[in-house]
């Protein structure tokens, strides 16, 4: 058993699980921060990863379930960010390269049929949860094809060729050079560079834990 030391706060905890990566979230009621560990079997078995922090304090905390991710974005967790007046999605990703199913962050997950009944399990009885394939709902990103227009080849090349024609035979048919005209010395004033637009981002998991996350960071 680990111990790990989060805050002073007295709001309740809200924990999330996710027995595939063997991450730990934890969110506190009226705290603004998600704070996400991962858990292995060597000592300390507790690995800070990062800290997930927003401006305004969560009222409640619900997250989906993984057969409900976005794989083919390596999205690994998405909460539900309650506020007082609207409901907030926050998405966990991981960056990855490759545009091929990752196997690593998506093993076979618990799916929606149950394993046993109700009865069954008040009698004592246990079973374990009936795991589904995440590799079905993964679409590979769209290769764009290269697409040339004959025409439009054709027609620029007649283009530039008649206009080499025309240039070849003014050059022919005069022969004095015409007269240059003095050149005032005017100050060019430069445009002032545009003001870019900020942009919405995404959370970013930027932790090196000691199992999975080793060699990898998550945004």
């Amino acid at each position: 058993m680990g111990l790990q030391e989060l805050d002073s706060s007295n709001g309740a905890l809200l924990p999330f699980y996710d027995p595939d990566t063997n991450v730990v979230y934890v969110c506190g009621k009226g705290d603004s921060s998600i704070r996400y560990f991962e858990i292995t079997e060597e000592p300390p078995y507790i690995h800070f990863l990062n800290t997930f922090t927003s401006k305004e304090p969560q009222r409640g905390m619900g997250w989906m379930p993984k057969r409900g991710l976005d794989v083919s974005k390596c999205e690994i967790a998405r909460f539900y960010k309650l506020h007082e007046r609207k409901c907030e999605p926050i998405i966990m990703t991981v960056p990855r390269k490759s545009d091929l199913f990752q196997d690593d962050l998506y093993p076979d997950t618990a799916g929606p049929e149950a394993a046993m009944e109700a009865e069954e399990w008040v009698s004592g009885r246990t079973a374990a949860p009936v795991l589904v394939s995440l590799r079905q709902a993964y679409v590979p990103s769209k290769q764009r094809d290269l697409k040339v227009n004959r025409r439009s080849l054709a027609q620029e090349g007649r283009a530039a060729g008649a206009a080499g024609s025309a240039g070849s035979a003014g050059s022919a048919g005069s022969t004095t050079p015409p007269p240059t005209l003095p050149t005032a010395n005017t100050a060019r004033l430069s445009a002032p560079p545009a003001l870019g637009t900020g942009t919405a981002a995404t959370p970013v998991w930027r932790g090196c834990g000691a199992g999975l996350w080793g060699g990898g960071d998550m945004g």
